[in-house]
């Protein structure tokens, strides 16, 4: 069974999940890594930039399910975007059903996230509203959130807690829906 992390840019996905990936003994993709070499890009920003917001979430799509179905007991971090791509809910939600996949929403407040981003390399974080990313997270957490509530197994909540009790939430809740 894979594992999707999902949440906004600053939730952890990236950070967490090689984490969590390691301590239980299973391998760990990135989609936001895969996407560029998919794309013949440097980074997301230029894919982003080069492709379009269409293309690069067509991109999306077509790299989670090739990851999807080549790939078992992986712990996948999805890009913030990646579940509002299209075909990308619908995608979820029927692994879901199969059952070879549970998803885990890392959700933090607006001011969590932006906190987090403030201290974080953003030059390669494409605007998403014409805004400076930071700037945007409230309108873009307003607009996801309810889409990621509904895709989720499990809503982590990542505000006041520290990284080692983020990890150890998300651990033990893997081990608790996964039957290995």
């Amino acid at each position: 069974m894979n594992i999707a992390l999902i949440g906004l840019r600053g939730s952890g996905k990236s950070t967490l999940g090689p984490h969590v990936a390691g301590s239980l003994q299973r391998g760990f993709i990135d989609l936001d890594r895969l996407i560029p070499g998919r794309l013949n890009a440097a980074n997301i920003a230029q894919a982003w930039a080069t492709h379009g917001e269409a293309g690069f979430r067509t991109a999306e799509l077509e790299e989670l399910r090739r990851v999807l179905e080549m790939y078992d007991d992986q712990i996948i971090a999805l890009g913030g975007g990646t579940p509002t791509a299209p075909g990308v809910a619908d995608l979820l939600r029927k692994h879901r059903s199969t059952g070879d996949l549970r998803v885990f929403y890392l959700r933090g407040s607006a001011g969590t996230l932006r906190a987090r981003l403030a201290i974080a390399d953003n030059a390669h974080r494409p605007s998403l509203t014409g805004a400076n990313p930071i700037d945007e997270i409230d309108a873009v957490l307003a607009a996801r959130d309810p889409l990621y509530r509904s895709l989720a197994d499990v809503v982590i909540t990542i505000d006041d807690l520290p990284y080692d009790r983020v990890a150890q939430q998300l651990e033990d809740a893997v081990r608790s829906l996964t039957p290995w």
